[in-house]
């Protein structure tokens, strides 16, 4: 999903608010949280985004379903009641998350295996992933039965691809040639 400037403009703000009172981490996990139960739910979605339903509807049930969040989450949902901007709070909430992790010094690599990641394949792609970026590492694991074995690990622009599909193809090619 693309981020629109006022989504990157709102989460600038409430970074900045977060950090002042000390709860940067805490609302980063209130985000983290509104990011997988927006996504999790297409009825909240839709609801979200619907011009039909009231400010105050959306507002409500938002404080009933994140009812344990910060007060700083809370004065977001006011901010977007007030605006009238319900439906670009996924992208606020993963906004956030990145310019969280910015801070941090935190860089989030994509693996993509065959079957759920192990202990010792996360041993080995943290070793791996050391070399590529000189930033801490979290890893975001997608399961993708097509690449056989090995695994795929994506970090910003960068990919190193260790997957038995890939090297398959570079064998083909070079017996086509």
């Amino acid at each position: 999903m693309g981020m629109s400037r006022a989504a990157i403009r709102y989460a600038k703000a409430i970074l900045e608010t977060a950090v002042a009172s000390g709860k940067a981490e805490k609302v980063n996990e209130d985000m983290k949280s509104i990011v997988a139960t927006i996504s999790a739910s297409a009825d909240l979605k839709e609801f979200l985004s619907s011009p039909i339903i009231a400010s105050d509807l959306k507002m409500n049930a938002l404080s009933e379903v994140f009812g344990t969040a910060q007060s700083e989450t809370k004065s977001l949902f006011r901010l977007l009641q007030e605006n009238k901007r319900f439906e670009i709070l996924s992208a606020i909430a993963s906004q956030y998350n990145i310019l969280f992790d910015e801070m941090n010094n935190v860089e989030v690599a994509n693996v993509t295996t065959a079957f759920p990641i192990t202990s010792d394949l996360e041993a080995k792609i943290l070793a791996k992933a050391s070399t590529i970026s000189t930033k801490k590492i979290t890893i975001q694991n997608t399961v993708d039965p097509s690449i056989i074995g090995g695994f795929i690990l994506r970090i910003g622009d960068k990919q190193y691809n260790a997957s038995v599909a890939n090297r398959l193809q570079e064998l083909k090619r070079e017996f086509s040639n």
